[in-house]
């Protein structure tokens, strides 16, 4: 994107979206995802972008520091110490670097990030 402020419309409900692939570590089903950067700065930092993702069920490990804003569907986050984090659209959800657990999507999710 080339623009001082970069931006994407309708970014809850549409825009065009990349071929992410399947999600890694799956313990169930089949999750795909797809996607939209929006920004990327040096060294990866901070990035921030769209992300979608079908029904499954896999673990996952937090890098960095990431805001999620779900504006659809619905899914479960369960941390390594058993903490539950039911989200659907209108949920802001912050995890922590470091922060482990897995992740069921119960219905296609779309997320707004940030990763700091």
């Amino acid at each position: 994107m080339t623009s001082s402020v970069p931006h994407l419309h309708q970014a809850s409900t549409g825009t065009d979206l990349v071929d992410w692939g399947a999600q890694p570590d799956a313990l169930e089903g089949a999750s795909h995802s797809t996607g939209r950067l929006v920004h990327k700065g040096p060294n990866n930092q901070p990035e921030s972008g769209i992300w979608v993702c079908t029904p499954g069920r896999w673990r996952l490990a937090i890098p960095r520091d990431e805001l999620c804003h779900f504006v659809a569907g619905r899914a479960t986050y369960r941390s390594d110490d058993g903490e539950v984090i039911d989200v659907s659209a209108a949920t802001v959800v912050m995890f922590p670097a470091g922060w482990a657990g897995e992740c069921t999507v119960h219905e296609t999710i779309r997320n707004i990030y940030m990763l700091a």
